[in-house]
């Protein structure tokens, strides 16, 4: 059986034509078509709830408080990747600052979500840098330790492969396979119109949610033939 290199350094990504088409919609459009599935866990948030971020994973795992892996993969890294960085949840170092930021930035990097902590956030912010993390802390990292670059991760409890579709803004992160973009792009497109027209009527004056007696029923609170 052979045995994957701790880097890998290519693999198919979604297209820059996915990205685009899929920047145009709320990652919670886009968690509700891929059956409510695919958010990362509320602890990896926006550093600023203005920063969006949409782009291809490219997925680094490292040892807690250590950063060498993610030198390497800013070093091969494309324009348009986002860095997925499993740093295990950890937030007693900073795993990056405004340094590496500025060096995503300048390589093309779309942004960052690390299930660890950043530090320089007065300056990230100064920059309008996408980064999404657990939180901040002024320790720095070391960078002694080996890692894995290009490999299926685990972060914020959700499976990210590398080419995977990754979007974000205020409410959170969500990863959407790869294989399932463009069937669910045509879906969120759908359901952003039938949304719309659900508000349209609610201002209307038609607040009632057509489905909310049967869920009941089938809740077992009202009982056949029971309406509110």
């Amino acid at each position: 059986m052979n045995q994957l290199p701790d880097i890998v350094r290519d693999f198919e990504r979604v297209s820059s034509e996915q990205i685009r088409q899929a920047s145009a919609f709320q990652p919670a459009i886009l968690a509700d078509v891929a059956g409510r599935r695919g958010a990362l866990h509320g602890r990896i948030q926006a550093l600023r709830h203005r920063m969006t971020l949409a782009g291809s994973a490219l997925t680094v795992e490292v040892r807690p408080g250590d950063n060498l892996m993610i030198h390497a993969a800013i070093a091969l890294a494309k324009p348009g990747d986002v860095l997925v960085i499993d740093g295990k949840g950890d937030q007693s170092a900073a795993l990056m600052g405004t340094i590496m930021m500025n060096a995503c930035r300048q390589v093309g990097i779309a942004g960052v979500v690390i299930d660890g902590a950043v530090r320089d956030s007065v300056e990230i912010d100064e920059m309008d840098f996408p980064v999404f993390s657990v939180g901040t802390n002024p320790n720095g990292p070391t960078k002694l330790a080996s890692g894995r670059i290009g490999h299926p991760v685990s972060v914020g409890g959700v499976a990210v492969r590398p080419g995977d579709l990754v979007i974000g803004d205020a409410d959170g992160v969500v990863v959407i396979e790869r294989e399932k973009v463009e069937t669910l792009l045509q879906t969120a497109a759908k359901k952003v119109e039938d949304e719309a027209a659900r508000i349209e009527a609610i201002k209307n004056g038609n607040t009632a949610a057509k489905w909310l007696n049967s869920a009941l029923r089938n809740a077992g609170v009202l009982k056949e033939n029971e309406i509110l």
